[in-house]
This record gives C-alpha cells, structure tokens and sequence, in this order.
C-alpha cells in the first residue's frame, strides 16, 4: 500500500514542479529550481515535525515526505544547472547558486520544523 502513496505522491510533487517551471522567466540564473527547492525544503522539514508528534498516519508521512516532496524538489536540476552555469563561464553564478541553493534549503527545514511546532501547540 506504501508504494501507491509514494507513487500517487511523486506524480502530484512532480506537476508542481512541471508548473512552475511554466513561470515565464527570462533571466539566466535558475531562480524556478531554486525556489522549488527551498519550498520543498519548508514543506519536508513541516511533515517531518508534524511526523514526530504522531500526527499523521504513516501512509500520509509517505505521500507527502516521500512522494510529493520527492517528486517535487530537484536536487539533480540543481546540479545540472549549477555545472552548466560553469560552464558557461558563469562560475560565480554557480558558486551564489550552490551556495544559495544548500543554505535556504536547511533554513526551509528549520523553517518548516518551526511551523511544525508553532501549529502544534
């Protein structure tokens, strides 16, 4: 039955990201990936703490943890796009990218663990 939750889960995280990326944006730096990332990151770091209290059934925390948030966030677009960047000569948008990308994301999940626990009470 997990495996329908995850399935159904990273279809729907997956859409997210199809539509967002439809978000017309016309300069070079990868804002869309970037910010698909750190609202993934709030939303992991969100069902993760609503997790621990045992608020959640186990088949949601896979849904949404493992599915959606699986299918949505875009670890593997950051990295193409942070080499090819580099490539392109724009090694200092590579760097602010990478940096940018690895700092908001922990500050997403600290984020959403704090929603987690401000909701909560």
């Amino acid at each position: 039955m997990g495996f329908l939750f995850v399935g159904l889960g990273g279809a729907l995280g997956a859409v997210l990201r199809y539509a967002i990326s439809l978000i017309p944006y016309k300069g070079t730096f990868p804002i869309l990936t970037l910010i698909t990332n750190v609202c993934g990151a709030v939303l992991i770091g969100y069902v993760a703490g609503i997790a621990v209290g045992k608020q959640l059934s186990p088949n949601l925390v896979l849904f949404l943890k493992t599915g959606v948030c699986g299918g949505f966030t875009t670890f593997s677009a950051f990295s193409l796009e942070t080499f090819t960047l580099s490539q392109n000569g724009n090694g200092l948008q590579a760097g602010l990218y990478a940096v940018l990308s690895v700092g908001l994301c922990l500050m997403g999940i600290w984020c959403g663990l704090w929603l987690a626990r401000v909701s909560s009470n």
